[in-house]
């Protein structure tokens, strides 16, 4: 969001520009400002990046704990399966609901962690769009800059040479 904000300063600072009249679309841009802006954008890039690490981390958690519940979930139902084996009346009825809850168990386990993985696969996406977005934004200013620069440092050396 910050990020968004400060190339939205950008876009306006360079809309505001004073433009020289016969000068083939030359603006004058208020450095200082430009420069605030810049160093802003250096100071939350690594904010957004650590926002990335975030979520991986937080993806790797989730993912952790579906397997941990996933295990306990098979470890109850074994534990309940060897309960019932051992009550010789119900012998096969037990194998059945053993088997059963292992199933549904597994099932469940395998469930959670593909909801997890998707849902944290689509916080990356949405963090590597956004990411990706923001780079490009910037590339396309540094290289407005770039040529910016290079257009008044050849007009002052022109005007130079013509004194």
């Amino acid at each position: 969001m910050k990020m968004e904000m400060l190339i939205e300063d950008l876009q306006t600072l360079v809309d505001d520009a004073f433009t020289l009249p016969l000068s083939g679309g030359k603006t004058f841009v208020n450095t200082e400002r430009l420069k605030e802006i810049i160093e802003e954008m250096r100071s939350n890039l690594p904010v957004e990046l650590k926002q990335a690490k975030s979520i991986a981390a937080e993806r790797n958690r989730i993912f952790n704990d579906a397997k941990s519940e996933a295990e306990r979930i098979v470890q109850s139902a074994e534990e309940r399966a060897r309960n019932m084996v051992q009550q010789s009346e119900i012998v096969k009825q037990a194998q059945h609901k053993a088997d059963e809850i292992i199933f549904n168990a597994n099932q469940q386990a395998t469930q959670i962690k593909t909801a997890a993985n998707s849902y944290v696969d689509s916080l990356i996406k949405k963090s590597d769009d956004e990411l990706s977005r923001n780079l490009a934004d910037l590339k396309k200013i540094r290289s407005s800059l770039k040529a910016y620069s290079q257009k008044n440092n050849n007009n002052n050396n022109n005007s130079n040479s013509n004194k």
